[in-house]
């Protein structure tokens, strides 16, 4: 029997629904704009959400595979299909099992999501084989602190509270290490503090791009 492309977490969804519009309208929607600037060719998006990074896609892309588990959020990442810019795919699939062919696209863009994927390294060990060989990954991620207080809190709650009640996200991720351990090549990396609120803390995150090598490294 093949294994679920589904991955549910149905109260999570509903909050990151709400949480995800307030966080662009507070400055995320510039940063994911960021991350798509100048994209063109076919892209696979892993993790696509609830779809808000679709408006942002320039009309150079020719096609986007957006790929997204949990079914809650895929039925939103759909209807935001609907009135993209661009033509999208909206499919159910998991990080580690892309629904896709080696080399098949131009670009993998990865946004808010390899901190929530059980293995960050199948994930991006997937999007490497389907990004062809000179093709681009673009990730907007947040990662792990580098103050050593705020660090050792991170890594206290996502060993205990923080993954059950965030849907599987975990606060202290080194994810350029991981992106660089899978093989890409980091081009640009731009590290800035983001908070979910304007009272709450500011966390760090990346936005940036990488290459896959012409040649196997």
């Amino acid at each position: 029997m093949a294994a679920s492309q589904d991955v549910n977490h149905p109260l999570f969804a509903r909050i990151y629904e709400r949480v995800s519009v307030k966080e662009d309208e507070r400055g995320g929607s510039s940063y994911r704009a960021e991350l798509l600037d100048g994209l063109s060719g076919r892209v696979i998006e892993v993790g696509a959400g609830n779809g808000r990074n679709f408006a942002h896609y320039p009309a150079s892309v020719s096609r986007v595979l957006a790929v997204e588990p949990e079914p809650r959020l895929r039925e939103s990442a759909a209807r935001e299909a609907a009135t993209s810019p661009v033509p999208i795919e909206v499919v159910a699939g998991v990080a580690d099992r892309l629904p896709a062919e080696d080399g098949a696209f131009d670009v993998g863009v990865a946004s808010l999501v390899l901190c929530t994927v059980p293995d960050p390294d199948a994930a991006l060990a997937e999007l490497r084989r389907v990004i062809r060989p000179g093709g681009e990954l673009r990730f907007y991620e947040h990662v792990v602190s580098r103050r050593r207080r705020a660090a050792l809190l991170e890594r206290a709650l996502d060993a205990t509270l923080w993954p059950p009640l965030a849907g599987g996200c975990h606060l202290a991720r080194d994810t350029v290490a991981t992106i660089e351990r899978a093989g890409f090549r980091i081009e640009t990396c731009r590290r800035f503090g983001f908070g979910p609120s304007a009272i709450g803390p500011q966390i760090a995150h990346v936005v940036g791009n990488a290459r896959r090598p012409e040649q196997p490294s």
